[in-house]
């Protein structure tokens, strides 16, 4: 079969603004919460995208650890490639993408570091191995396997089961002006209702598809 060949229909929901809650941190809780509901594999699951200095976009799957009114918020190492895009350019973009649901939410912001309490009380909240991977790994660094091993290996030596969190680790928090949540419907005549952010207040607004 063809690539251009491959085609689905969407029929498994509506998405109307009568439906909709005046809140996008509403619908967004109402639609994780339904996701997590159906089962849907790793629910959590985002993807991140930043641009460097030179304006070269960069795209990857991190994972949402927190969202509430004050944004949405992940962690990372602070000298990967994506920390080194929002020292340079602290804004960013966040995709969901529940196939099974046949539902995207598309959310723009700016970025910001959360406190080093809260990156603290995460990163001790986490398995020991993830904590001293955060140690051992030189994120988007060249690097070999045993390199990584032995790092692991050094770190687990020094620190035991109790790593304290490294400095070049922790969060960040994306405050959005702007969420697009996206409902697959037939003919591709699809469902897309924006919340946009203007003087403080959150107006919502259908797009074509």
């Amino acid at each position: 079969m063809s690539v251009a060949d491959l085609r689905q229909t969407y029929d498994r929901g509506v998405l109307l603004e009568s439906h909709a809650a005046a809140s996008p941190f509403d619908q967004f809780t109402l639609w994780f919460d339904e996701a997590l509901t159906a089962k849907v594999p790793e629910p959590n699951a985002m993807t991140l995208a930043t641009v460097d200095p030179t304006g070269q976009p960069s795209a990857r799957t991190v994972l949402i650890k927190n969202f509430n009114e004050r944004g949405f918020v992940f962690f990372t190492n602070y000298d990967s490639r994506k920390g080194h895009d929002l020292a340079a350019e602290p804004r960013a973009s966040l995709l969901f993408f529940w196939q099974p649901l046949e539902r995207q939410v598309r959310i723009e912001g700016t970025v910001e570091k959360i406190s080093e309490a809260e990156s603290d009380a995460y990163y001790e909240s986490r398995p020991v191995g993830s904590r001293l991977g955060a140690w051992a790994s030189p994120q988007s660094q060249p690097t070999t396997r045993e390199a990584l091993e032995a790092n692991e290996h050094l770190y687990r030596e020094r620190f035991g089961d109790d790593p304290p969190r490294p400095p070049h680790w922790g969060g960040y928090r994306l405050v959005p002006h702007a969420l697009e949540f996206w409902q697959g419907r037939p003919s591709r005549l699809h469902d897309r209702l924006r919340y946009r952010l203007t003087d403080g207040q959150w107006v919502i607004e259908r797009l074509a598809p």
